[in-house]
């Protein structure tokens, strides 16, 4: 067989710890499905709440049954010459590792921490391994909300007043904390984990009563919290996709069952809208590709991204929102349709994700680790 002809070895990863569990199972699903047998040889790895690494010949329906008979513990070792998936098996006492299988590229399908905030994908680059999606700075950047608006208030994009207080704030002088919260503008404030998606622990405060619940609810998620400005507005979602020269779609946006675009409006009532593509005029769709352009090059993401943006109702200003590195990636999700509308289908989308982690893996191997002085000295 020559290496034309070889099957690419893909390993998905998902569940992970984190809220976005479940919502990561229903993205893998569709990935798996997706993925060409013809073209790929695939692994799966499921990560348990508790942070176990499993893997078997359908760990997904496992983990989804919370079945986990017949699976088995696996890792990935920080060592570049030993890139593979390993098997923990017992022997003699003690445990002993077993190569699965050598792998070319990783997908990771892991929603929220420690899937999507840099911490997974730093393991990636320690193992020297390919993987879909952006490296840890982006990642990292990508995920912490707060971090996220200093970035693009220092290039000059829009943004919702805002600041983050700690949980620590908030559970020894809860009184200042909101007497904070309440000078970055009037209600309706929203309060937010810094790190999570999906809308988890995300509260939208009509008065002090409800600041006071809000702040607590976010506080269980995280121990950085946000409290932005509430803006009557449009919520419109570009997808992003590429390394060095990314390309968005067409606008869409979303029309939410509840007051904001809730977990429970994102994932259980049917009553919410996908506009696609959304009724803008053809300077604003343009505009908003361009801010999600410039948003996705601001923290240097790779791969892909959605970038969820606030058009003001009354002024038409365009606020950046969130950028979501690892988003959601079900058949109906925001991310795919968008491109699905932009002439790009689910299939080949998964392709060409594979295609730009192998691509920038290349990149990085063209950087020089070691220094040595013209004369060979170190």
């Amino acid at each position: 067989m020559t290496e034309r002809d070889r099957r690419i070895e893909v390993c998905v990863i998902f569940g992970g710890v984190s809220g976005e569990h479940e919502i990561s199972l229903l993205s893998a699903r569709s990935i798996l499905a997706a993925l060409d047998p013809r073209k790929y040889h695939v692994l799966q790895i499921g990560i348990t709440h508790e942070g176990e690494w499993l893997t078997g010949e359908d760990v997904l329906s496992a983990l989804s049954n919370g079945t986990l008979d017949g699976c088995s513990v696996a890792t990935l070792l920080a060592d570049p010459s030993r890139t593979g998936i390993y098997r923990l098996y017992p022997l003699n006492g003690s445990e002993r590792l077993e190569l699965i299988r050598k792998v070319d590229v990783v997908f990771p399908v892991l929603h929220g921490t420690f899937g999507e905030d840099g911490t997974i994908q730093g393991l990636f680059e320690l193992a020297n391994i390919a993987y879909v999606g952006s490296g840890v700075v982006a990642s990292a950047v990508g995920m912490d909300k707060g971090i996220f608006k200093d970035v693009m208030r220092a290039n000059g994009i829009a943004v919702a007043d805002s600041r983050v207080f700690t949980r620590r704030e908030i559970n020894e002088n809860s009184a200042r904390v909101v007497e904070m919260s309440e000078k970055i503008a009037s209600y309706p404030l929203f309060v937010k984990p810094a790190n999570l998606g999906s809308s988890v622990g995300v509260s939208k405060c009509h008065d002090r009563e409800e600041l006071i619940s809000g702040l607590k609810e976010a506080a269980r998620f995280d121990r950085r919290i946000l409290v932005e400005k509430g803006i009557d507005a449009r919520e419109i979602e570009v997808s992003v996709l590429g390394n060095e020269q990314p390309i968005a779609s067409v606008p869409g946006e979303i029309i939410p069952a509840d007051e904001f675009y809730s977990y429970d409006a994102k994932y259980h009532d049917n009553r919410s809208q996908l506009l696609i593509p959304a009724p803008l005029t053809e300077t604003q769709a343009e505009q908003a590709r361009e801010l999600a352009i410039k948003t996705y090059k601001a923290i240097d993401a790779a791969g892909m991204a959605r970038v969820d943006m606030l058009m003001e109702r009354s002024s038409g200003i365009i606020y950046v929102n969130e950028i979501n590195t690892i988003p959601g990636f079900t058949q109906i999700s925001m991310y795919p349709k968008l491109w699905a509308a932009s002439g790009i289908a689910y299939s080949e989308l998964v392709d060409r994700l594979i295609e730009l982690a192998l691509e920038r893996k290349s990149e990085r191997e063209a950087t020089t680790y070691r220094y040595r002085r013209e004369n060979g000295t170190k």
